[in-house]
């Protein structure tokens, strides 16, 4: 089973946004990717099949792919993980706030909104669903 991670979604307020600042970066040129402090010990472990999963609003939304894992030598941002420039949205899990990104299991991952058939579902109706207890 593969190794993911877990991060915050910094100023975006919603996957749409997400899409749209990737898409905006991607037309200037630049790949998909998350410089951080800390290279992952695990990163073999990441880059057989592992996915960065976002926190927006605290709520798990969306994931990527790991496509690539770099350290460089010098930076205050010395890693770089790349991923893939495809979203894939995923069923709302909530997530409490932390710092840097974390390992995520490939038990604790919530299913991609598209395999369960879930996608027609609005996210604010799937949250007020959760808060619920009825999804």
């Amino acid at each position: 089973m593969p190794l993911h991670l877990i991060k915050l979604c910094v100023g975006i307020d919603s996957v749409e946004d997400l899409r749209a600042w990737r898409a905006q970066r991607a037309a200037q040129g630049h790949r998909s990717v998350v410089p951080t402090r800390q290279t992952p010990k695990r990163a073999a472990e990441l880059l057989e099949g592992g996915s960065l999963y976002w926190v927006i609003k605290g709520q798990i939304l969306v994931r990527q792919a790991i496509e690539e894992i770099v350290t460089l030598e010098e930076g205050q941002q010395p890693c770089r993980i790349y991923l893939e420039p495809t979203l894939i949205e995923t069923a709302p899990q909530p997530r409490r706030a932390f710092q840097g990104w974390r390992y995520l299991e490939a038990k604790d991952v919530p299913p991609d909104l598209a395999v369960g058939g879930d996608e027609a579902v609005p996210q604010d109706l799937a949250k007020q669903l959760r808060e619920l207890g009825a999804w």
